[in-house]
């Protein structure tokens, strides 16, 4: 370890006033940098997991008729950079008129709403004012990839800082005071979601099934299809029967075991459950939180300069809790429980026909799978580009079963695609 690095990284943060729960998290997380194989798991040390109930089987035993009250956290750390933007993702329009953030406060209903804001989100959200809670996501500061000592930057001192993955949501829900608020209004769980998966809407089925079972922790999971090889699917130690979460950063050179979709069968969408008294108790035992595996991200200081200098920013994911937490479950949801969007591809088909927003739910009006978009990246990549070139707005895409563009091309009116359609300039 270099202990230089690490005492400098430490003191850094006591400057930047962090609390000591989040300093034990980086020095766990810096201590982990040590060992070449720390969080990598390979295939043949993991057996897929068989006994996953379905979401729409929940409920028929004797499980208590109350739901516990939950409190909907989402994370809103994020910048429509993918699109071309600067502001926070979650203030983009899905409907004319209304954003990402008004589709999950309607979500939320009567429940508490709490969002994980990040340094870059947190002024323009708490302007959106939607009548919720927030609490910052902690920083740490990036390490020369060389020394392992904290970068300095003069030309531009907050890019010495970055996010350390969502796996923070836990120790910064305690660390600042989120999680004693919450359980003090008699919230008994937390459901965690991404602000862009619109798809993620509370439902009581499952917090009354992991009360009634004496689940602590529940993550939902979908049925793997060739689209999500590069998602994070759940296996089972064959060490000590646990299961785990493995992402594509998890897995080491050489092993191709990840891809096989029908061997692993179910994958992460990022939708957690968590009890908030085990939470609680957890943070107690270890103020560091779930022990999480290590995710290391190889950047330069300045992402948009490749030539500035070589930086590892720490990280863990938050899924990966179901690997830390003992009794943790995973719950098989149907995909319109997982409808993230990440691209302006992806943008185009929730603001068309394909789907219909009635209160805080998106509903598909397609039947099967949904249709793949597919923009040229280099005309439709960011949003303002991809808005000039549908004027009129989406075309219609609910009976379309892929929409494919190459190549600048310019939408007039009431365009309708059916099936296959593809278009180039």
């Amino acid at each position: 370890m270099s202990e230089g690095g690490l005492r400098e990284a430490v003191e850094k943060l006591q400057e930047d006033g962090t609390a000591e729960a989040v300093i034990a998290a980086f020095e766990r997380r810096f201590a982990q940098l040590d060992d070449p194989d720390a969080g990598f798991l390979r295939g043949d040390e993991l057996e897929p997991v068989e006994d996953v109930p379905a979401l729409e089987d929940l409920g028929d035993d004797d499980a208590e008729p109350a739901a516990p009250r939950v409190a909907v956290v989402k994370l809103n750390g994020g910048l429509g950079t993918s699109m071309g933007l600067r502001g926070p993702k979650s203030l983009i329009e899905v409907k004319p008129g209304v954003t990402f953030l008004d589709v999950i406060a309607r979500q939320a209903e009567e429940r508490p709403l709490v969002l994980m804001n990040s340094f870059s989100t947190d002024a323009a959200t708490r302007e959106a004012d939607v009548g919720a809670h927030f609490f910052l996501q902690s920083r740490e500061p990036k390490l020369r990839e060389d020394d392992r000592r904290p970068v300095e930057w003069p030309n531009d001192p907050a890019l010495e800082w970055c996010p350390p993955g969502h796996g923070d949501v836990y120790v910064s829900l305690a660390a600042s005071g989120m999680l004693d608020e919450l359980l003090g209004e008699g919230v008994e769980w937390a459901f965690i979601s991404n602000s862009d998966n619109l798809g993620a809407t509370p439902d009581d089925r499952i917090p009354t099934w992991a009360r009634a079972h004496d689940v602590p922790f529940v993550m939902e999971v979908v049925r793997g299809t060739p689209a999500d090889r590069k998602g994070g699917h759940i296996a089972r130690r064959r060490d000590n029967g646990r299961i785990v979460l493995r992402e594509t950063a998890q897995t080491p050179p050489g092993d191709d075991s990840f891809t096989d979709v029908e061997r692993w069968r179910y994958y992460n969408t990022n939708n957690l459950w968590v009890n908030l008294k085990t939470l609680k108790q957890l943070l107690e035992e270890d103020p560091a939180g779930p022990e999480l595996p290590l995710i290391v991200n190889r950047k330069t200081v300045d992402p948009r300069d490749p030539s500035s200098t070589k930086v590892l920013q720490l990280e863990t994911a938050m899924g990966a809790a179901i690997g830390a937490i003992e009794g943790a479950r995973a719950v098989l949801v149907p995909r319109t429980r997982f409808a993230p969007v990440k691209t302006t591809d992806d943008l185009l088909l929730v603001r068309s026909d394909a789907y219909v927003l009635e209160g805080g739910t998106m509903l598909p009006t397609f039947d099967g799978p949904p249709p793949v978009v597919s923009l040229d990246p280099k005309f439709y990549k960011s949003l303002p580009e991809m808005e000039k070139r549908f004027p009129h707005g989406p075309p219609s895409l609910r009976e379309a079963t892929s929409f494919t563009v190459k190549g600048d091309v310019t939408f007039g009116a009431g365009v309708v695609v059916r099936g296959d359609g593809e278009v180039a300039a």
